[in-house]
């Protein structure tokens, strides 16, 4: 693959740097000084993406929601024939239900188990009910406005996989997605790695893997995978597989991912990275728009030198994104 890009389907962009909740599975949440990518800033952007082609355009966080400008951004994308996702946390949808179904193309929320699991996680009292009533609020303003579901897994939702599923039925999610979480980076503004009894808090145990993996089996078996449950049997199994090579010490093997050569993520401070784990190329600014950053010197050496492969950064990826419209 080359190092220059001249076409860029997806967009990942983090608006805002602060967070409604407080799981154990980033950092964000501490932070006390929100960086934001402030309306002009953003509207500089306009021309590189049109020019670059970017078809799918995803407001991730932080939160979104907690963004003043956030609904004129997407309306803006979506004037262009760009498909417009937001995430979230899932607490401040009942609030914005009616700008959410009539600004964005679709929603993704982040669901980490049945209801007291996912409080627990959460941090927040009723979070749960909070993102359930938000979106009955939301389908009873627009009944298809699609709303799936990603789950993190870890230790304290690694039995409950098949609940979790059953809950995001329950809430009339059109579907979910389970990935593994991150062990090893300081992405999500972690500066270092927690442990606890020589443990991050979120990697698995001996005792909890067999547990993962009878919970993969069942949801491969009742026919899930693949349908309901977005992943396919073998990335399901790969969740495991995560997990026993940072118990094991085993060497991990990348997964098929073409990310850096086909979307990049704009942080709040304006950082571009090619993606959530590698390092940033630049900063977009008024003399550094998006097409600059991303086919810079440094960029473009880059992504001529990465064999994903090889890469221990990739090897240990927990979200790779594979484009191949």
């Amino acid at each position: 693959m080359t190092g220059h890009v001249s076409k860029l389907p997806v967009l990942v962009i983090n608006p805002h740097s602060l967070c409604n909740c407080r799981c154990a599975m980033c950092d964000i949440w501490k932070r006390t000084r929100p960086d934001e990518i402030g309306p002009r800033l953003f509207d500089d952007q306009l021309e590189d993406i049109q020019s670059l082609g970017v078809e799918w355009v995803v407001f991730s966080g932080g939160e979104p929601l907690l963004h003043a400008d956030l609904f004129r951004k997407a309306s803006e994308l979506r004037r262009r024939g760009i498909r417009v996702t937001l995430l979230s946390s899932g607490l401040l949808l009942s609030r914005h239900a009616q700008q959410i179904v009539d600004g964005f193309s679709d929603l993704i929320v982040s669901l980490d188990g049945p209801r007291a699991i996912h409080d627990r996680i959460r941090g927040v009292t009723r979070a749960f009910g909070t993102m359930a009533s938000g979106v009955e609020r939301l389908h009873s303003l627009r009944p298809e406005f699609p709303v799936s579901a990603r789950c993190t897994v870890q230790r304290l939702n690694c039995a409950h996989l098949t609940a979790t599923v059953a809950a995001g039925r329950d809430m009339g999610l059109a579907s979910i997605s389970f990935l593994a979480s991150d062990l090893h980076s300081t992405a999500f503004n972690r500066q270092a790695l927690p442990v606890i009894d020589g443990l991050s808090p979120v990697a698995l145990t001996g005792e909890d893997l067999p547990v993962l993996e009878a919970e993969i089996d069942a949801l491969i078996e009742r026919g899930l995978a693949g349908g309901f449950v977005l992943e396919s049997p073998e990335k399901l199994r790969r969740i495991a597989l995560h997990f026993r090579c940072a118990l094991t010490g085993e060497t991990p093997v990348a997964p098929r991912c073409n990310a850096p050569w086909n979307s990049a993520v704009v942080e709040a401070d304006g950082a571009v990275r090619p993606c959530f784990f590698q390092s940033a190329f630049g900063r977009i600014a008024e003399n550094s728009p998006l097409a600059v950053v991303l086919n810079g010197e440094k960029a473009r050496a880059f992504r001529k030198g990465l064999n994903v492969e090889a890469d221990p950064i990739c090897r240990k990826c927990v979200c790779s994104l594979y484009w191949s419209k």
